[in-house]
């Protein structure tokens, strides 16, 4: 019997181990995504050392990691997404209103760890994600996008040891991706 659509969609759920419904974030194939995860917050720090390094009122909070293959193309994509994305609420309690909309201000923060792989073992993978070099490069390209966008913005150190300090809103965490 040859399975379609949804059902094809379940047997390949847990053929993989997982329940339907529940959430798997593919980390490998022949696609390449840039991937950011979106948090509201009602702001949010970054410690580096004991010491604060930034600090962003209430907006959003942008992990970003990205993966072999990657461009700009993407941070481009993104950036104008991230800013776009109507995920604050109106008077009416609706998300209507994005980061321009309500002048959110912005943490962006690399994150190499949004491409683990954790399939087989107990100890993640991380060899699909970016070369350190070039994954700087595309983090710095995307922060600019997101400056130019007259938002307030602030980060946190490319390759540091960081504690991320928030309060989500909501609470509201929306992944983001772009596949070339």
């Amino acid at each position: 019997m040859k399975l379609t659509g949804r059902l094809q969609l379940a047997h390949s759920l847990v053929s993989l181990g997982l329940c339907p419904g529940s959430c798997y974030i593919p980390a490998f194939g022949e696609r390449h995504e840039m991937r950011l995860i979106l948090q509201r917050t009602e702001g949010c720090e970054v410690w580096i050392d004991g010491a604060r390094h930034s600090v962003a009122g209430p907006g959003l909070l942008i992990l970003f990691g990205t993966r072999i293959g990657d461009s700009e193309e993407s941070c481009r994509h993104l950036a104008d997404k991230a800013v776009n994305l109507r995920i604050f609420e109106d008077a009416e309690g609706k998300m209507n209103l994005s980061a321009l909309d309500v002048g959110a201000e912005i943490m962006m923060v690399s994150q190499f760890t949004l491409y683990a792989d954790t399939r087989k073992g107990r100890r993640p993978a991380f060899t699909e994600a970016m070369p350190p070099d070039e994954a700087e490069r595309l983090y710095k390209r995307f922060v600019e996008l997101v400056a130019a966008s007259s938002l307030a913005t602030a980060t946190g150190v490319f390759g540091a040891r960081m504690d991320v300090k928030l309060t989500n809103s909501g609470p509201v965490t929306i992944l983001l991706e772009h596949e070339i």
